[in-house]
């Protein structure tokens, strides 16, 4: 299954930065799909502790971004369709704190086009 999230600041009128992430929840992979102001990696692995979902570097064991309240069961149940996120100032390294929104479920099977999600 494939998830979109929407990931902006805690006001998307003042501060209209974002990015648009896709979560793979079968490959435990996510991508950066588009982004203006949010400085994550182009993509990473997944990881899902007590309905926090933590997006990782490749290979990496720090959470670069946090997603609270997004969990994905065994029978591909969505917990939130939002909540909270934290993530690395790209420039200062400060934590910075917004909202995601899930934009999109794909419940399809899908086969990557490009190496990336391919395994």
């Amino acid at each position: 299954m494939r998830l979109t999230i929407l990931i902006n600041g805690p006001d998307p009128t003042v501060n209209h930065d974002y990015a648009v992430l896709w979560l793979d929840t079968d490959q435990r992979r996510w991508s950066r799909e588009s982004h203006d102001g949010i400085e994550l990696p182009e993509w990473g692995e997944l990881h899902d502790t007590d309905g926090v979902t933590s997006l990782r570097a490749p290979l990496g064991d720090a959470a670069v971004c946090t997603l609270r309240g997004l969990h994905v069961n065994r029978r591909q149940e969505i917990s939130s369709a939002h909540g909270d996120a934290t993530w690395s100032c790209e420039a200062t390294h400060a934590p910075m704190e917004g909202q995601w929104r899930l934009q999109a479920v794909d419940r399809q099977a899908v086969r990557a086009e490009h190496a990336l999600f391919a395994g």
